[in-house]
């Protein structure tokens, strides 16, 4: 085969689409977690990447980003919304999880729409993760306690629904 015939490149744009598909087929994702993820090749890429291959512009980046909202694979409400669900089910609080939204890169106002409209009540979920990890009854001394709530606060729970345990654990 000569040396000057060349094999058709595909275009960046459809590169990169591919590469969101492919992002986009495991799980949910942010828009900005989409962008880093397409401005940084993979490092399996990077290996078979040659010298003249051109950088990736932001503009087929902003391109694809478009076409992922206009056929709704994009949506950081719904990412949002999912995100909350499934950090609460793996026992995180609302602290916590306003903290992994943010650095997601979901803006605050998105977030705490999110958080509002999530209707997940706190504090039995708190009491629980708490039962779960340290038995019942939860304990009642000065030094046990204080491990229970710095685990609950570390999960990112509110000392409020924290301290509610006990009050409800009392009656």
């Amino acid at each position: 085969m000569p040396d000057n015939i060349t094999s058709p490149r595909r275009s960046p744009f459809a590169r990169l689409l591919d590469k969101a598909t492919r992002i986009l087929a495991m799980r949910d994702h942010s828009e900005h977690e989409l962008r880093r993820k397409l401005a940084t090749p993979s490092a399996f890429a990077a290996k078979f990447a040659k010298e003249d291959e051109p950088e990736i512009a932001q503009e087929d980046i902003d391109k694809v980003i478009a076409w992922c909202y206009e056929h709704r694979w994009l949506d950081d409400v719904q990412f949002a919304s999912r995100f909350i669900a499934s950090r609460s089910r793996k026992g995180y609080g609302p602290q916590r999880i306003r903290q992994e939204l943010k650095q997601k890169g979901i803006d605050r106002a998105i977030g705490e729409s999110a958080m509002m409209a999530c209707d997940i009540d706190w504090q039995p979920l708190a009491c629980e993760l708490a039962e779960r990890k340290f038995g019942t009854p939860l304990p009642t001394e000065w030094q046990a306690k204080a491990k229970v709530q710095r685990f609950l606060l570390y999960r990112g729970f509110f000392m409020e629904d924290i301290q509610e345990i006990w009050r409800n654990f009392a009656d």
